[in-house]
């Protein structure tokens, strides 16, 4: 049989296949936008329905979206399972007295972290929010943050001063045009969210975990957290160690 993981977020759709060993294959994204979702996952994945393949689905987009992604799915996979938080899963235990109030995306990134070693991670999410999530040596979740990603923040200064960009400038220590001092401001505020979240993590933890990076946003700040791991596709991977836990919506 074969299989598919699909990762829904707000922007965008991402979709790999599973190897034998149940290792990611090539990892596709899909820009999708309201009522252009299907057309987009038709030509970027041109998949002819069998009933001999299964897909697993994580969503944290709308209702409405995640309910389009999962009428194209039936129409071409035998089986569609989505993902669900759990209060523990492959070694992941998680923090929150509700497990369901933790977004999907939180959790399978923590359980893919917790799969690329028995160590203290800090997994960071850089997407339309920034997620910051804590998992010890033993699996155990401390809890996290989650605050708005330096696009987003962009975003909500152009609409309250029309005069700020949206986009563009170079991040700098100390911007001298508008532009340099908006991504300066944006990005810093996230990377200090960041190194709090880690100065705090190796208080409470004795020593520093290792930190996780991963999110379509994730790049810009890479350059000023040379130490983390990137993993663009982690909760893909936590969707692949979702589907062989065997977990059935």
């Amino acid at each position: 049989m074969t299989h598919w993981v699909f990762d829904v977020g707000n922007s965008r759709l991402k979709a790999a296949p599973l190897r034998a060993d149940g290792s990611l294959g090539e990892v596709i994204a899909v820009a999708h936008d309201g009522d252009g979702t299907a057309t987009a996952l038709d030509a970027a994945l041109a998949l002819a329905p069998t009933r001999s393949a299964s897909a697993v689905l994580a969503s944290v987009a709308s209702p409405g979206r995640t309910a389009t992604v999962v009428d194209w799915l039936t129409t071409r996979f035998g089986a569609v399972s989505i993902a669900r938080t759990q209060p523990s899963l492959a070694g992941v235990r998680i923090a929150y007295a509700d497990p369901a109030r933790l977004g999907v995306d939180r959790f399978l990134a923590l359980l893919a972290a917790r799969a690329r070693g028995e160590q203290a991670w800090l997994v960071v999410g850089v997407g339309t929010a920034i997620t910051v999530d804590l998992l010890d040596a033993r699996g155990l979740h401390h809890g996290g943050r989650i605050a708005p990603s330096p696009t987003l923040m962009r975003a909500a200064l152009e609409q309250a001063a029309a005069q700020l960009p949206a986009q563009g400038g170079d991040y700098t220590e100390f911007a001298t045009d508008t532009a340099d001092a908006l991504a300066s401001g944006c990005e810093g505020a996230a990377l200090g969210l960041v190194e709090r979240s880690l100065a705090r993590a190796t208080d409470l933890l004795g020593s520093p975990p290792a930190l996780l990076l991963h999110g379509g946003g994730a790049a810009a700040l890479r350059p000023g957290l040379p130490d983390a791991v990137h993993a663009p596709a982690l909760v893909l991977e936590g969707l692949a160690h979702w589907a062989r836990a065997g977990i059935d919506d």
